[in-house]
């Protein structure tokens, strides 16, 4: 499974508002108007989670969520990763 460099992902970046890299992952931080919004969203990036096969890292306080997404069997970014990106930026 290839994997991206922080070089190589730039052009997968700019089509991801926000989402950046690091550690070998694409990180993004979300902020709602309350608790029950972040975790209606939570719920929906849960969905689209089981529809790709591919679960992320996430992190909630309060109205704050962090997404992590990296493909640990490949020890960094792969397509999994982008695609999965893209259908939470679609919620």
């Amino acid at each position: 499974m290839k994997t991206y460099s922080e070089e190589s992902i730039q052009e997968h970046l700019k089509e991801l508002n926000g989402w950046h890299f690091d550690n070998n992952g694409i990180e993004k931080k979300f902020k709602f108007k309350n608790f029950s919004q972040a975790l209606g969203f939570i719920i929906q990036v849960g969905v689209e989670a089981e529809k790709n096969n591919h679960h992320p890292e996430l992190y909630n306080v309060y109205n704050k969520v962090n997404i992590r997404l990296s493909t640990h069997d490949a020890d960094g970014v792969t397509d999994k990763d982008v695609e999965l990106a893209k259908a939470i930026e679609n919620i």
